[in-house]
């Protein structure tokens, strides 16, 4: 097994600790998903969303298991994701669509295990 050492503020250490040994399976749950593997292949590389950045920085702001489990999309990234879903359904999305609709349902998997986790907490 490998170290990684991160430097992380105090207030996301305290949340890290709590999760115990789980955060190795919630990280590599959420970095084998499906999704994930399909936009390296569509590509070569990660795709890059507005949603990944919302994401971090909410995460980085230290919230309480109630702030994660009430974690909503902007209205933007929402609108976003819903114009990939039509194209989808309408089945005309480019590679580059796909890829990130594929991201969008990575970053929805890993939300959905940390509102899991949080409400558990709760």
């Amino acid at each position: 097994m490998t170290t990684i050492t991160l430097e992380i503020p105090d207030e996301l250490a305290a949340q890290v600790v709590a999760l115990g040994g789980r955060l190795p399976d919630l990280l590599a749950r959420a970095l084998k998903s499906e999704p994930a593997t399909k936009i390296r292949q569509t590509n070569g590389a990660g795709v890059s969303i507005p949603l990944y950045r919302e994401i971090t920085d909410f995460l980085a702001s230290n919230p309480s298991p109630e702030q994660v489990a009430a974690f909503k999309i902007s209205s933007a990234a929402q609108e976003r994701l819903e114009d990939l879903l039509d194209k989808n359904r309408e089945d005309v999305l480019t590679a580059a669509e796909t890829a990130e609709l594929e991201a969008y349902l990575q970053a929805r998997d890993l939300m959905i295990l940390l509102k899991a986790d949080a409400q558990s907490d709760e």
